[in-house]
């Protein structure tokens, strides 16, 4: 039996860059854990701190690998300077199967400690369907509003799951 491949050795042996910038190739055979892990590994690296988003769609695929295969709700934010360019992605709250307490006090003061200007908040939902509850549209409004009154935009909030992302944003719910 073969012993497993540390992540570093994943990365250097099996993932080669494509032809296309942000294309790639995995020259032989890799397992669905594997494949997650290096889809990981990418968006970790376009999640990095000092790189400007790309496009919303980029960013919430981003978002979905990373917190796809929580079996508990996380709450977590990106944290952007004045040029929307990344200072930060943490995971601030871990929750239950189905809910995670939020702490307005707490988004704010991480924000302002990591001088943000504006953040993306994003959520999981274990059970895969991404449409946000109502208590998620409340508590967007009052993060919405406690962060404006900091001046810190909030630009977005993305609920992640199984099935795909719902953007606030892209609903006019922002």
């Amino acid at each position: 039996m073969n012993a497993p491949l540390n992540p570093a050795t994943l990365a250097d042996a099996q993932l080669i860059a494509g032809e296309t910038p942000g294309t790639y190739r995995v020259n032989g055979d890799v397992t669905d854990a594997q494949l997650l892990h290096l889809a990981k590994m990418i968006a970790h690296k376009r999640l990095r701190k000092g790189n400007k988003l790309g496009s919303p769609d980029e960013v919430h695929r981003c978002l979905q690998t990373l917190l796809l295969d929580y079996p508990y709700e996380v709450f977590g934010t990106l944290l952007l300077d004045t040029q929307h360019r990344l200072i930060a992605f943490d995971e601030l709250f871990r929750g239950t199967i189905d809910s995670a307490s939020v702490y307005p006090r707490e988004v704010i003061k991480h924000a302002i400690e990591h001088n943000a200007a504006a953040v993306i908040l994003v959520h999981n939902h274990p059970s895969g369907d991404p449409e946000p509850s109502d208590a998620d549209r409340r508590i967007t409004q009052r993060l919405q509003q406690a962060l404006g009154l900091v001046d810190i935009r909030v630009l977005d909030h993305v609920v992640v799951g199984h099935e795909g992302y719902t953007s606030f944003a892209e609903r006019g719910w922002l």
